[in-house]
């Protein structure tokens, strides 16, 4: 297993087209030995790297479907890694942190990580957490050649002032310019706009974009919102339209 391998991590051959693909990069070779055995044991194919310059030219060039990143590695760290990766990808990433790096934890998220597990980890979790993921990722990733959804299914279209969705294609748009979002960021500013004026809860955004046996902790969505109104602010420095209410949560206004 080298630091710039692209296929199974047991085998020589590229994963199958019917399994999910999950990258590793983590510079402690025991924990991806470990990890790569337990997800190939729950059916997905591995590809595993041991720093961060090697995994970002692979994983531009032959995405997998969902990255998992540690954050303290040699030539490219894992924040690196994933700012270089957020200009061209939206690919889901997890980080794998250690409990003493809470601030690391916080700008991981502002940056774009879809979610991140404090290190030492329980694999169970890690993996629910994977099964997570790709399960909100998989109705984003309709062919766009399908049937157009009907009004009201859950992923027709969704139009709140300046604000236009797309479910079925993962497209979202503020005043017709394009704004690109991450799984979770879309799932969470899916459920607030669908009821404008509405307080959602964390926990109510919480289980809008995570199932009820994964848990996640407030700050997780804090720094989610925080990357949503960022990402708006830089097609509308005047953007406003998620509104925090304090103690209460958060709520979408099209007006």
């Amino acid at each position: 297993m080298t630091g710039d391998s692209d296929i199974s991590a047991t085998g020589d051959s590229p994963a199958g087209d019917s399994q999910r693909v999950i990258a590793l990069v983590d510079d402690d070779r025991n924990i991806l030995t470990t990890l790569s055995i337990a997800l190939q044991a729950e059916g997905y194919a591995t590809r595993v790297y041991s720093d961060g310059e090697a995994a970002l030219a692979a994983l531009r060039q032959n995405p997998p479907d969902l990255a998992v990143f540690d954050i303290k590695m040699p030539r490219m760290d894992g924040l690196e890694l994933l700012r270089k990766l957020r200009e061209t990808s939206d690919l889901p990433v997890i980080f794998l942190t250690s409990k003493d790096q809470e601030a690391d934890e916080e700008v991981g998220l502002a940056m774009g990580a879809d979610d991140y597990i404090a290190k030492p980890f329980s694999q169970r979790l890690l993996l629910a957490r994977i099964r997570a993921i790709l399960r909100r990722a998989a109705p984003l990733e309709a062919n766009e050649d399908a049937a157009p959804p009907q009004p009201g299914s859950a992923s027709a279209a969704l139009n709140r002032g300046r604000l236009a969705m797309d479910p079925a294609r993962h497209k979202v748009t503020w005043d017709g310019q394009p704004v690109s979002l991450t799984v979770t960021e879309f799932l969470l500013l899916e459920a607030l706009a669908q009821r404008p004026g509405v307080i959602k809860s964390r926990n109510q955004l919480m289980d809008a974009a995570y199932p009820d046996d994964v848990f996640v902790d407030d700050r997780t969505v804090d720094s989610h919102i925080k990357r949503l109104r960022r990402k708006f602010r830089s097609v509308d420095p005047e953007f406003g339209a998620i509104e925090t209410l304090y103690g209460a949560g958060y709520s979408f206004s099209d007006g």
